[in-house]
């Protein structure tokens, strides 16, 4: 999407579903939104989603990383700041494109965040993720948890009142990693359930108060915290 009038410094915006049925039209409102306040965005289907081309058993974890890449290359310029938002397995996918993209990286929104062991990291999701991925409590050496503990940029973690999905000590976790050096903030939504791009694609007042949130001039003792 591409904002009639793009704000001074304006961000990219990739929005990212998570697995399963998801897709990007459900994601499109949002970067709508985001478009209306001077960011352009773009939401995107993962291979084997929506209407993408490929095949969903061959995508991994690795997939993800390298197809979102690809679109923000396409997309962004290469000195444009971005902002990821990502959803359920994009948790993991928003971690990993940290890593890509460092502190290009000014922003990220992280709606019922799942993550992964390293093992599952490289493992097509048809040969054998799903059993790597159900033993138990296989996310805790997940990648993800440090890298988020080292992100300096404003990050909003956004959970549902009710997910039978994602673990709560998943979401525990990942609190106490963004908290360590991000500007964060956490925003549980009464009434959601772990299907969040469907749950926010109905309720535009629900995703004004989360770009609201993520927006928000950094205060005075946001900027003398940093030295």
């Amino acid at each position: 999407m591409t904002p009639q009038n793009e704000s001074v410094g304006a961000c990219g915006v990739v929005l990212m579903h998570g697995a399963g049925t998801g897709d990007k039209a459900r994601n499109l409102p949002f970067a709508e939104d985001f478009a209306a306040h001077g960011h352009p965005a773009v939401a995107l289907d993962f291979s084997g989603h929506g209407e993408s081309t490929g095949e969903l058993p061959a995508l991994s974890l690795r997939r993800r990383r390298d197809q979102a890449a690809a679109v923000i290359d396409a997309a962004f310029g290469a000195e444009r700041p971005l902002m990821l938002v990502g959803f359920s397995m994009s948790g993991q996918t928003v971690a990993d494109l940290l890593d890509v993209y460092g502190e290009r990286v000014a922003a990220i929104v992280l709606c019922a965040p799942g993550i992964y062991g390293r093992d599952a990291w490289d493992v097509p999701f048809g040969a054998g993720f799903t059993e790597l991925i159900r033993r138990p409590e296989s996310w805790r050496d997940s990648r993800a948890l440090d890298t988020y503990a080292r992100f300096t940029g404003r990050a909003l973690l956004v959970v549902p009142e009710q997910d039978t999905v994602i673990p709560d000590a998943v979401t525990e976790l990942l609190h106490t990693a963004l908290a360590t050096r991000a500007d964060f903030t956490a925003l549980t939504l009464v009434g959601a359930d772990h299907q969040l791009g469907t749950w926010l694609a109905d309720r535009p007042q629900a995703r004004r108060d989360i770009i609201s949130t993520l927006l928000r001039p950094r205060s005075p003792a946001d900027a003398t915290s940093e030295g």
